[in-house]
């Protein structure tokens, strides 16, 4: 049996790739050099999966920041804001698509399907001009070849890009993008060809797309893309699927394309999928490409029952028709258990990273091969039943707790609209009220303390000292800023949810174990392993000191259930939903804590609300019943005085804003900037909303400052479909990530833009 791997991390197991990033921005280093650390990645990624016997090795699943990007620039469209005059598109162009520049914002980002990882979103319209302008996946399939590796070059699907994309800025948000398809084809078969010329036996296309309830005339774009492209070519091509159970009707389109050799789908999510497949079979010549291995969790695959799965496949479809792959790519997953140091050896057995996973892809295809490595599974399944009947797992007081809260809805008792007058009693807010996410530049200086006390070269007094020393000054610069309700910047805090799992009973945590988030950024996910539990208070000391510094509202931060789950890797033996239940008792009893400290705001963000969405309609019902009843458990608790914030990240909301309004917070922050006031829409639509909301004034994930007359636009805006009681004035997201003389500057503009506003406003009344 063949072997096959969807693709792969590309940040390096030591972040490799962030660092030459960021130094290549800050221009420490050169363009050459960012090359040069970019080959070497991908050289050492294509000898290990050599190496180690992968049959199909993925090329082109490098990037420098976002695989959709790279379309964008493989086919040449770029928004001509960017002044692009043709060519090869190049880094300046580039980076400024992903990052903005200093005339021009960033493209819009948002999240790939349901994952934590963002894509940069393509703008198009009916004036767009394809052309092949990044030779990329040529190039990096020569470049393996040159090392005597034969690759299968890997490109995001044509049909997938345009569904992914947005109708550019003064286009009709009803444009159909779809309409582009056959002047988008043509590059795609140029690439082919190029392909093909350079000696490339298989292209593979992924599609994830397929996975979503269709409409005919989307699948009838598929079929006649498909159809084009496949056309007289001598290369195979694959198309792959992954994230969730393939519908019928995908399914049946996909056998009956007639140039296309090999179907990938993903068999972890799609549990349904193996009923389809003995229903409708595979025809013909073609290939299944079985995704048996996760690409989107850390636990080791269990050999012996991928084999069964892989047994049965063969007996309906036949030998010699199915190839052992990854359930999507591993650039989910974290990158190499071995740079692991510091969990223990009974953990650590019943984990898997991408360079293990890709070891137990080809240890399932041996023995289907009949060359079974006997110690190999007899290791595998001792940690299968180490892990089942291990007491650290398994807590019956926390199981019994989480269960009992199915009885209730747990709704606070007073309407938000009644809440907001009682809070406005004790805050005396203006209109307007402008605040932050949360957090604060992290500096090297935050973080070098921040080692030392993990390497013990500080005392812990040391390090408290330090960390209020922060917490003063951010203090102090935002009641210089004007702002009205602070944060205490998050000093202590390294990672919004690690900071949480470490103090929270069942998790565990990596050295390593960086996952991409978006271009440099990545986040190092907790490994949620056994029953969740709170021992003690986790920032309750920390909020305490900050209101004691300040007669203005300190909000306390936490981060939410939902959120917590869906940004850490998650333990697959029990239902994700009892998890979160979990979870939520144990932020419950924190925000409680928060409350009786004297802290009048408490912030329980839920950036990854709908991330978890699940693909397919028919599930996602339920789940949105869960994860908001989760949230709701956390704040069931608290007086009407005290004002419940919440934050979202990067996402489509429109299609959940009642499920958002269920929530049932006293004030939302939400991204908006990137997406061109898109949020607003659902407000000019009808959708009431009755509790304050904060859509976010300027994008901190650029380096560029908006001016504070394009602020008090955007604010303008917000003010023709919100009214200004409910409105207030804030950033996209938290300031971890950026510089401090980026944020002192941005803010003062957003807060004299918030006073423009609020004279206005006066001056009509």
């Amino acid at each position: 049996m063949a072997s096959h791997i969807v693709g792969y991390p590309r940040m390096g197991p030591k972040r490799e790739l962030k660092f030459a990033l960021e130094s290549f921005w800050d221009g420490k280093t050169t363009a050459a050099d960012l090359e040069k650390t970019a080959k070497d990645l991908r050289i050492s990624i294509w000898k290990q999966m050599a190496d180690a016997g992968i049959t199909f090795i993925p090329s082109n699943t490098f990037s420098y920041y976002d695989q959709v990007l790279d379309t964008t620039a493989l086919v040449g469209a770029v928004p001509p804001r960017y002044g692009w005059s043709g060519g090869e598109v190049a880094f300046d162009t580039y980076f400024s698509m992903a990052r903005g520049n200093a005339k021009q914002p960033a493209m819009e980002m948002t999240k790939w399907f349901d994952t934590n990882y963002h894509y940069i979103v393509p703008e198009l319209g009916p004036d767009v001009k394809f052309t092949l302008s990044s030779r990329k996946a040529v190039q990096e399939y020569k470049e393996a070849k040159e090392l005597g590796i034969e690759t299968v070059p890997t490109v995001v699907g044509p049909v997938t890009y345009l569904l992914l994309a947005k109708p550019a800025k003064g286009v009709s948000k009803d444009f159909d993008l779809l309409s582009l398809l056959d002047s988008l084809l043509p590059v795609y078969k140029q690439v082919i060809s190029e392909l093909e010329e350079a000696g490339a036996k298989w292209v593979q296309f992924d599609e994830p797309s397929l996975v979503l309830d269709l409409e005919q005339h989307k699948l009838d774009a598929f079929k006649k893309a498909y159809s084009v492209l496949g056309a007289n070519v001598g290369v195979k091509l694959l198309i792959e699927t992954y994230f969730a159970d393939i519908p019928a009707e995908s399914y049946k389109l996909l056998t009956n394309l007639e140039h296309v050799a090999a179907i990938g789908v993903d068999l972890v999510r799609g549990v349904k999928t193996i009923s389809l497949i003995k229903e409708v079979g595979l025809p013909g010549k073609k290939t299944l490409f079985a995704g048996v291995v996760d690409g989107r969790n850390i636990w080791a695959n269990d050999l012996a029952a991928s084999v069964k799965t892989l047994v049965e496949l063969e007996k309906i479809l036949g030998k010699g028709k199915v190839v052992v792959s990854t359930s999507c790519s591993l650039l989910h997953t974290a990158v190499d258990l071995q740079n692991e140091t510091k969990l223990d050896s009974e953990l650590k057995s019943w984990l898997a990273f991408a360079a293990q996973k890709v070891v137990e892809v080809v240890a399932i295809a041996h023995a289907l091969d009949g060359k079974k490595n006997e110690e190999i599974f007899s290791v595998n399944a001792s940690a299968q039943a180490s892990r089942r009947s291990s007491s650290r797992v398994h807590n019956e007081a926390v199981k019994k707790a989480a269960g009992a809260l199915l009885g209730s809805d747990h709704r606070r008792a007073t309407p938000v609209g009644a809440r907001l007058d009682e809070q406005q009693k004790h805050l005396k807010l203006p209109i307007l009220p402008t605040t932050t996410i949360g957090s604060f530049p992290q500096t090297p200086e935050l973080r070098r303390v921040r080692r030392e006390v993990k390497s013990k070269k500080i005392t812990e007094e040391e390090y408290n000292k330090a960390i209020k020393a922060e917490i003063a000054s951010v203090v102090e610069l935002q009641e210089k800023l004007d702002i009205d309700v602070l944060v205490h910047g998050e000093p202590e805090r390294n990672d919004m949810v690690e900071y949480f799992g470490e103090q929270l009973q069942g998790f565990v945590f990596t050295v390593n174990g960086w996952v991409q988030s978006y271009g440099s950024r990545c986040v190092k996910p907790p490994i949620i392993y056994g029953d969740v539990s709170r021992p003690n208070a986790m920032t309750v000391e920390w909020s305490k000191y900050s209101q004691s510094l300040t007669a203005r509202p300190m909000k306390g931060m936490l981060t939410g259930p939902v959120t917590i789950l869906n940004w850490s890797f998650v333990r697959d033996d029990q239902p994700r939903s009892d998890t979160c239940m979990q979870i939520a008792l144990s932020i419950k009893v924190e925000v409680e804590d928060l409350e009786a400290g004297g802290i009048q705001v408490i912030q329980i963000d839920e950036a990854a609300l709908r991330e978890g969405l699940p693909l397919r309609k028919a599930e996602q019902a339920n789940y949105l019943d869960w994860a908001v009843h989760a949230f709701r458990i956390t704040t069931s608790g608290v007086k009407d005085t005290t004002q419940i914030h919440t934050h979202m990240c990067y996402s489509n909301f429109n299609d959940i804003i009642h499920s958002i309004i269920d929530m049932d917070a006293d004030v939302i922050t939400i991204e908006n900037s990137r997406s061109d006031e898109k949020l607003l829409s659902v407000f000019k639509e009808g959708v009431t909303y009755a509790a304050g909301i904060g859509p976010g004034v300027y994008d901190i994930h650029s380096p560029r400052i908006p001016d504070t007359e394009e602020m008090a636009e955007r604010i303008r805006k917000m003010l023709a479909v919100l009214e200004s009681k409910v409105l207030w004035v804030n950033p996209d997201c938290g300031l971890k990530t950026r510089k401090y003389q980026e944020v002192v500057p941005a803010l003062t503009n957003m807060v004299k833009a918030a006073k423009i506003l609020r004279a206005e406003l006066a001056s009509t009344k």
